[in-house]
């Protein structure tokens, strides 16, 4: 692929991320009351076979930085879609799980969430 291909690319993949993204933001965040990172914890979380991660673990799947995640756990919090606590075996380890409240914010954003990136994806 010659220099100039790659650039056209790049462009054209981060032009349709910033126009997905945004369109997630608006739905998202009009009908749910959610941002892209917290509907992507709660998905992350509700698609876990044990209902809970470790901070450590949580922030490598959704590509954000330890210190922005523990803000967003945070606001989660605050806001009873979440709850933290220690782990048993490892006291230096903190796990987050969801709450009733945060799977029931969960699936009712759900259909949202994929019908926003079918539409991204299909055209």
């Amino acid at each position: 692929m010659a220099e100039p291909d790659v650039v056209t690319s790049w462009r054209e993949l981060m032009a349709r991320h910033a126009d997905c993204s945004g369109r997630l933001e608006r739905e998202l965040g009009e009908k749910h009351g959610l941002g892209v990172s917290d509907f992507e914890v709660l998905d992350r979380m509700a698609e876990s076979e044990c209902g809970k991660y470790r901070v450590q673990e949580l922030a490598d799947v959704v590509h954000l930085s330890q210190s922005a995640l523990s803000r967003l756990i945070s606001r989660l919090e605050k806001a009873g879609l979440v709850c933290r606590s220690m782990c048993v075996d490892d006291r230096r380890g903190v796990f987050v799980a969801l709450t009733d409240a945060g799977r029931e914010r969960h699936r009712e954003a759900l259909p949202t969430h994929r019908a926003v990136l079918r539409d991204s994806f299909s055209g």
